[in-house]
């Protein structure tokens, strides 16, 4: 999600479209305060499920690429990382 206030946006608004139309959500703000949001037509659930876990304060998103867990889960076998690695060799 992307936060943008009101006159960035009128200033800005073919860019912001584009963005909208590439699935992404942006927030409007008008005085640092969120007042609406632009959202695709279209949706898919998986989307929209992830959207109230955000939405309700269950996770949050900074619009950045996830970090994993703090905590991994132990797999048995070697990573994901290496297999790729070893293919490339």
């Amino acid at each position: 999600m992307e936060t943008v206030g009101i006159k960035v946006l009128k200033n800005k608004l073919s860019y912001y479209l584009k963005k909208v139309r590439q699935g992404e959500v942006v927030i409007i703000t008008d005085r640092k305060r969120e007042v609406a949001q632009i959202i695709p037509m279209e949706r898919n659930k998986d989307q929209e499920r992830v959207l109230a876990l955000v939405r309700y304060g269950y996770a949050s998103w900074q619009g950045g690429k996830p970090k994993g867990s703090q905590r991994p889960h132990k797999v048995k076998g070697k990573a994901l990382a290496e297999i790729v690695l070893e293919d490339r060799g």
